[in-house]
């Protein structure tokens, strides 16, 4: 362990900073002095770039041809909509483009702080713009529309195309919260509690969607303008990091200060990750255990508008910084808080829907893997048991484990102890459920792997200097070695794609899910900068970068970054079509491959048994009506998923969100899932969950007629 804290805090060698050009006659050997803000600024400035260059997997020096990835970079970072750069206005900053890489090492950071005062002089512009435009009011009865997913938009040829699109983004923002206010009016006790309802709705008529929208860009342009040069100078410094891996950022002075209070106060959230996508805020993840995921509703890929505190007019958080939503969110255990979400399910056409979660701490218990046991009547009149494991994170008590506690927490643990109870039910197989699993402690998905197999590699890593290690199972005892599956889909990430690829190479069970896992094959270190500083005979708060490694690889010798892990067999799933995974990052490390390394093989008829069982999957879900229900409700998600322009049509909008909700109930009732029957919607929902037990049930017939053959 001592290590490993050893080679985060110092994954620099003295060496480097002796060699980079000019540094070692103008800084280091100078005693320490009292250093300026724009000293200390051209210091933090060199310090990154020669980390970046050096230290990076990419080992891609800062050259002319890096220098112009980050001078797009830094344009998207500070604009990811395009909302208020034009053409024209990037053209005025070409002369930097191929010079970036100069400046850096001279520790200039002026291009960074020029396109800053540039965006705050936009900002100004489109505040007042908007309050005009709202003053005139719009007429929500044209058939106009708007492109919402600006991703990858060009920037606008000129100020009068620019004004265009404020135009019609500020009619969508006030419509959005007419079409809420319709929306709540419309709904009956049956859909919500009235009083429930009745007090969200009191809320939201507190502000007309005008003044909302108005409090909104206020705050923004407050929040921006008074950004301190060393922030701004962290956004430049994040972009170039960027440029690098989708992984890596600076964290400044001030960034890390405000999560050192964030973390000591009584302060709780919902158990949500989150991110930026076109100016709304996205929910990446449910977090297993955490509240949001206890009450239900919030799902992976909805958008968050607004947030409202208990007992206050709601806040509209369209195009405010992630970090300004979370500190929204963010409040006392046991207070509620209302989000207003575009339900991810509905596409970018979706109507604004409240729910109101309670605030409180990620339980640990709840996270913790479980085990349950299904089972499946044969014809005989037999049954199959199945032991299904939902295993949503790699959890490791480290600091018992450091400390020598013989009994600290693992989840490797915990899953042995429920396979030895499944062995005393007399299981046929066993489902390991790894869907919602993004990874966790890299020791534990090594260990977790040995209890299904005896001894051997698990994962090679190869680090920045191309120096491959295989880290190995040690123990030769195998807990479970019957039938097995594991559940994957496109959130299964880091930890759970090492696992699930060793469990595949070894032939040990078969993968099913969607056509591919997250893809995410990097380790990262955090390097924090005023450490290094003691070189330089300088001390200052110079804040932390975050950066991309190494790369791991499965034993067969496939990396499992970009691809991810393909299943044998492939699911229908809502989750296939979410643009999740390391394939929708920008400068994502590639995919590649080194050489395999020996391992055992424990099923030499593998594969043949996958196609039998993928042949029988196929043959049952055509001739299962529910299946087909099911299969019509992802093809409709994906069909709104693929949505780039929405109606700024009142009626047209309304009308649509009326047939979607019809659509939604008919969908229900024919599953059965009407009121008083909430365990059974449950249980229909998930039907991946449910042709997997079946999937599984086969893979049992067939092993049992190998064996008496």
């Amino acid at each position: 362990m001592p290590g490993f804290f050893k080679r985060i805090l110092y994954p620099i060698s003295l060496g480097m900073f002796l060699g980079f050009a000019g540094w070692q006659s103008t800084v280091y050997g100078a005693p320490a002095t009292t250093l300026e803000e724009d000293e200390q600024i051209s210091i933090i400035t060199k310090l990154t770039g020669a980390l970046l260059s050096n230290n990076h997997y990419r080992q891609q020096k800062l050259d002319d041809n890096q220098s112009s990835k980050v001078f797009d970079e830094y344009f998207k970072l500070l604009d990811p909509a395009k909302l208020y750069f034009t053409a024209p206005d990037i053209a005025g900053f070409e002369k930097y483009r191929y010079y970036l890489d100069d400046l850096t090492r001279a520790g200039n950071a002026d291009f960074a702080f020029e396109v800053y005062d540039l965006l705050l002089k936009r900002m100004t512009e489109y505040q007042e713009f908007a309050e005009q435009e709202l003053t005139n009011g719009f007429d929500f009865t044209l058939d106009e529309t708007i492109e919402i997913d600006r991703q990858n938009a060009k920037p606008f040829a000129n100020a009068e195309e620019q004004r265009e699109f404020w135009r019609k983004k500020l009619k969508n923002d006030v419509l959005y919260f007419r079409l809420l206010k319709r929306a709540m009016e419309s709904e009956t006790p049956e859909d919500a509690a009235e009083a429930d309802r009745k007090a969200i709705q009191a809320l939201w008529d507190k502000q007309t969607p005008e003044e909302k929208i108005l409090k909104r860009l206020r705050d923004i342009h407050n929040e921006m303008s008074q950004k301190d040069k060393m922030e701004i100078l962290g956004f430049y410094l994040t972009a170039m990091a960027l440029t690098y891996g989708p992984h890596s950022s600076y964290f400044s002075p001030r960034e890390e200060e405000d999560f050192s209070i964030d973390m000591s106060l009584s302060l709780y959230g919902i158990g949500a990750t989150l991110t930026s996508d076109d100016g709304y805020t996205k929910v990446v993840e449910i977090v297993p255990g955490g509240p949001a995921a206890l009450e239900g509703t919030l799902k992976a890929e909805d958008r968050i508008i607004a947030v409202s505190q208990q007992d206050e007019a709601p806040v509209d958080v369209i195009d405010m910084s992630v970090s300004k939503v979370v500190k929204l969110i963010r409040g006392p255990e046991n207070t509620k808080v209302t989000l207003t979400v575009l339900s991810g399910s509905k596409g970018r056409n979706a109507i604004p829907e409240n729910i109101t979660i309670t605030r409180g701490k990620v339980e640990l218990k709840e996270s913790e893997a479980s085990g349950s046991i299904r089972a499946i009547p044969m014809p005989d009149g037999q049954e199959h048991k199945i032991g299904v494991i939902n295993l949503n994170r790699f959890y490791m008590d480290f600091e018992a484990a450091f400390r020598g506690d013989k009994n600290y927490k693992s989840c490797t643990r915990d899953v042995k102890r429920i396979l030895e109870d499944f062995k005393k039910e007399g299981v046929d197989g066993v489902i390991v459920d790894m869907r919602l699993n993004g990874g966790g402690s890299l020791q534990e998905a090594i260990s977790l792997s040995g209890l299904f197999i005896t001894s051997g590699p698990v994962v090679q890593v190869r680090n920045s200097e191309r120096k491959v290690k295989v880290e190995r199972d040690p123990d030769d005892a195998i807990v479970y070695d019957g039938p097995l599956m594991v559940l994957t889909s496109k959130l299964t990430s880091s930890a759970a794609e090492i696992f699930t690829g060793a469990i595949k190479d070894y032939q040990r069970g078969i993968v099913v899910g969607d056509s591919r896992t997250y893809g995410k094959g990097t380790v990262l270190d955090v390097t924090q900068l005023d450490r290094l500083l003691g070189h330089l005979r300088q001390s200052f708060p110079a804040g932390s970068l975050k950066y991309e490694t190494a790369i791991y690889y499965r034993i067969n010798g496939e990396s499992t970054q970009q691809l991810g892990i393909k299943p044998d067999i492939q699911l229908p799933s809502f989750t296939e079509f979410m643009e999740v995974g390391e394939l929708y990052n920008e400068n994502h490390l590639p995919w590649d491959s080194i050489a395999a390394v020996p391992h055992d093989n424990y099923d030499s008829r593998l594969a043949k048994e996958v196609k039998i069982l993928d042949e029988k999957s196929r043959e049952r879900r055509q001739n299962d009506s529910n299946f087909q229900k099911y299969q019509a409700k992802v093809d409709l998600f994906k069909s709104l998923k693929e949505r780039k322009v929405i109606s700024l049509n009142e009626e047209t909008r309304f009308k649509e969100y009326q047939q979607e909700k019809e659509l939604d109930k008919e969908n229900d009732a024919l599953n059965g899932t009407a009121a008083g029957e909430q365990d059974n919607k449950k249980k229909q929902d998930d039907w991946v969950m449910e042709e997997s037990v079946r999937i599984m049930s086969d893979f049992i017939d067939l092993k049992a007629g190998e064996d008496a053959a």
